[in-house]
């Protein structure tokens, strides 16, 4: 087997988890870890036992190394300079969310993939579980009918410290885009207009919101009804939130940790109809999350086919997040623009 010849560029908390995930792989190869402390690339190398030149700067790395494919788990705002870099110099991106900071940034990287002809994927671990794709088969294969109303619900206290407690529209930017990718995916529908309010609770640690309210109308009448907060103490949700899907047949719940279900109607008559209870029956067991999504991603490549999270995709998932903020920031309903 050949194998893919990668370079890491961010070695933190994900590219630690990216490069455990990977280094065992026969089809890929880390050649190269950048960072701009040498110490994290260097402690990176060490923890996973590889066999890798270490890079302060992305052209660096490129001008050593023969490169494949760049693997960019960088913060966020570095995300256009380092994806758009790397595919202009004939690679490859595999990068963690968000795809962009910006639906500036967003499509220019969309139009310097489509121009190069270089796969574009995009980290969306939320598809990879058995739980969502069990809720995905009761829509798709009928069972609650026709989709009319997605609710989700996201409470979590997270202290992160670093860069996030610093970030304006934390919640919608770094996290919420999970949630509404899986309510595309789960439903097979993209919004197409958004209204939000985002704040703060009392007491929140975050210099940005950290709490939102957002109703998104998707294109095929459906609402998307979303609640949540990264500064909520107590009581807390799955971090894959907790999910009840309407439809014209009955109703899904899934409540982000055991297997979904749902009530249909039974019978035609009566003031509340009787329901019976389907248990989902989802037999996917692919790995798990990250793992999940990075496998799709690097067999994809090895393929040479596109994965389900390429960024032409997921370019409608940030389209969620940023008419969320637009919508917050102009107090009124904005179309989805990406």
């Amino acid at each position: 087997m050949t194998s893919l010849r990668a370079v890491l560029v961010g070695c933190g908390g994900m590219g630690n988890n990216w490069a455990r995930i990977l280094a065992p792989r026969q089809d890929i190869d880390i050649v190269g870890l950048v960072d701009l402390a040498p110490a994290a690339a260097t402690a990176l190398k060490d923890r996973h036992g590889m066999d890798a030149q270490t890079f302060r700067a992305l052209d660096d790395a490129l001008a050593a190394l023969q490169v494949d494919v760049v693997l960019d788990t960088a913060v966020p705002e570095a995300r256009r300079q380092i994806a758009g870099t790397a595919l202009q110099r004939g690679c490859h991106v595999l990068s963690e969310k968000p795809l962009a900071t910006s639906a500036t940034q967003a499509r220019e990287l969309l139009a310097i993939a489509e121009s190069t002809g270089k796969t574009h994927g995009v980290m969306q671990n939320r598809r990879y579980l058995a739980g969502t794709r069990a809720v995905r088969d009761l829509v798709t294969e009928g069972v609650i009918g026709d989709v009319g109303m997605i609710c989700a619900d996201f409470f979590i206290g997270a202290h992160f410290g670093g860069f996030r407690d610093e970030m304006a529209n934390v919640l919608l930017l770094d996290m919420a885009i999970h949630t509404f990718d899986q309510a595309r995916y789960m439903s097979g529908m993209d919004a197409t207009s958004a209204y939000c309010d985002e704040f703060n609770v009392p007491a929140s640690w975050y210099r940005g919101n950290a709490s939102a309210l957002a109703i998104f109308e998707m294109n095929r009448g459906a609402r998307v009804c979303y609640r949540g907060s990264w500064s909520a103490e107590g009581a807390r949700t799955p971090w894959e939130a907790e999910w009840r899907l309407v439809g014209s047949k009955g109703t899904a719940i899934w409540n982000g940790v055991d297997a979904p279900y749902a009530e249909v109607v039974a019978a035609t008559d009566g003031f509340m109809r009787p329901c019976r209870r389907i248990e989902s029956g989802s037999q996917w067991q692919g790995p798990d999350g990250h793992a999940g999504c990075l496998d799709e991603m690097v067999t994809a490549l090895a393929n040479g086919t596109q994965p389900m999270t390429c960024s032409a995709d997921n370019a409608k998932s940030l389209g969620m997040v940023l008419a969320a903020i637009e919508s917050a920031a102009e107090g009124k309903k904005v179309p989805v623009r990406l």
